[in-house]
């Protein structure tokens, strides 16, 4: 029997799953790298213990499965996006990799938007420009770390440098890059004049060549195969930004749903045939599909919000979770379900690591009175982050003739019933799921059955290998509350706007 490999590396958390033909999920090993703070606003990580953590986790689940590795028909990885993994010339990282909520390049995007570099970018890579994409980072660099930049050999993004200490072949995948302002999306190819642009003429050699998803980029190596149990010469597919694997293994590879992924990132989106050209969105990519192209609305705004609430502030709950044998998260989830709908909790901006709203803007809790308990800040922490992905889903909608279907939902918010439900009110539609936890992995071993030769392409294998549950309706009786406190939200955001600047000067 065969089985795909799909690898997901994410902001701290990697994890390797096997998937039979059919999609059946035979295992899962994760692992967690360490995020590195050497300044607020700074994201970082090691990238040799994010390779090692690779490893771990793909020896772990080939040991765990008890599969073959002679029976793994290919392998596919992908990662966040955004972000910077530079190789050096001397064969070993050029410094640490800058992770995708990394603000350290803020200014950048603000200074290209006053001098017209941004309308200018924007005709060609159809794009708005954003602090933690490579091009930002980049200018940064170069300005702060020229000699970093000077013993680099591969400008690499988080999946694509993956790929190549599993290959030791240098290629960059398409979705990633065309979402990073390197790529002209007319010509589907890096364009010169984009860099010079940017200033970054200097470092366009140091791009590796651009493949497709479904493209056989190398083959295991023997000294990976000893380092992971995988067998030497397994094929390794191109792979994809993590946000087009997740659309494709939740099955929505077509243009009448729209997916929304609630990770550490708030990632809403939808496929089309065209760009939207009028600016009115944040992101127009290739995606997967070579005939469609990927429309983004997204922010570091979503569920690691939540993660860095139950981490920091509830400690002994987690605690006690863990002497109860059961999961912190159930007990989060059943907090929630203890504060009715109807309820007034405080309005909670999720911009603990960034914002969708001004580049300075923070977190805050807007209504707390001595009346509200911790239940109440969780729920506020749940409907903040809906309210953050339903001010993308506003601008998304706006650039639609018709009205989605259903939205598909991935990320841990999919995983909890009572979260899914708060979605489905505040959106006002049908709120559908995936049968597998994993869906990033899952939309990676599609990509790997595909450069198997095993699916004529993504969208069959997505057909075959995709399991959707039955849709969560938005509650009626629930709704009208979920409404008024987006409102409230979104008036909220505006009368802190003048604020952040000055608060960043404090910082």
């Amino acid at each position: 029997m065969k089985y795909y490999m799909g690898i997901d590396n994410g902001g701290t958390t990697t994890k390797a799953a096997l998937y039979r033909e059919d999609g059946f999920c035979a295992g899962v090993a994760s692992t967690e790298t360490a995020m590195l703070v050497p300044r607020a606003g700074f994201t970082e990580r090691d990238m040799e213990e994010m390779w090692q953590a690779n490893c771990t986790v793909i020896r772990d689940v080939i040991a765990q499965t008890g599969i073959d590795a002679a029976d793994i028909a290919g392998v596919a990885c992908c990662g966040h996006g955004k972000g910077l993994y530079l190789w050096g010339k001397d064969g070993r990282p050029a410094r640490p990799g800058i992770i995708s909520t990394d603000n350290r390049a803020w200014e950048y995007p603000l200074r290209w938007e006053k001098d017209g570099t941004a309308e200018k970018v924007f005709a060609k890579s159809c794009q708005h420009i954003m602090a933690c994409q490579p091009v930002s980072l980049l200018a940064w660099l170069q300005d702060h770390e020229p000699e970093c930049l000077e013993k680099t050999q591969w400008i690499f993004e988080c999946k694509d440098y993956v790929r190549f200490r599993l290959t030791g072949e240098a290629y960059g995948e398409i979705t990633d890059y065309s979402g990073a302002n390197f790529v002209n999306l007319k010509t589907r190819r890096y364009d010169p004049e984009l860099l010079r642009l940017f200033g970054l003429e200097a470092w366009l050699d140091k791009l590796p060549p651009l493949r497709q998803s479904t493209d056989v980029c190398g083959r295991i190596t023997g000294e990976t195969a000893e380092k992971t149990g995988l067998k030497a010469g397994t094929p390794v597919a191109g792979g994809m930004f993590d946000i087009d694997a997740c659309l494709i293994a939740v099955n929505a590879a077509d243009e009448e749903h729209i997916c929304m992924i609630a990770g550490t990132w708030s990632i809403n989106e939808y496929i089309r045939r065209e760009p939207v050209l009028d600016g009115k969105v944040l992101m127009n990519s290739l995606f997967c599909l070579p005939e469609y192209y990927l429309i983004e609305e997204s922010s570091a705004t979503s569920a690691g919000n939540h993660e860095w609430f139950v981490k920091t502030l509830l400690p002994e709950l987690r605690e006690q979770a863990k002497k109860d044998g059961t999961s912190v998260y159930k007990l989060t989830d059943q907090w929630v379900e203890d504060i009715p709908a109807s309820e007034f909790c405080p309005i909670f901006t999720p911009f603990l690591m960034a914002s969708n709203v001004h580049p300075n803007a923070k977190a805050s809790f807007t209504g707390l009175s001595n009346y509200h308990t911790r239940k109440h800040l969780m729920r506020s922490v749940f409907e903040g982050i809906a309210f953050s992905h339903r001010y993308h889903l506003d601008k998304l909608l706006a650039t639609r003739s018709t009205p989605p279907a259903s939205i598909r939902l991935a990320g841990g918010v999919a995983r909890s019933a009572v979260w899914t439900q708060i979605f489905a009110d505040l959106m006002g539609y049908p709120i559908e799921t995936v049968d597998v936890k994993e869906t990033g992995a899952l939309g990676c071993a599609m990509a790997a059955a595909v450069a198997a030769g095993d699916y004529q392409d993504l969208s069959q294998a997505a057909q075959r290998m995709s399991t959707v549950n039955p849709a969560v309706y938005p509650n009626a009786e629930n709704r009208p509350y979920l409404e008024q406190r987006y409102q409230l939200y979104c008036k909220i955001l505006d009368a802190l706007d003048p604020v952040w600047d000055d608060l960043q000067k404090l910082l």
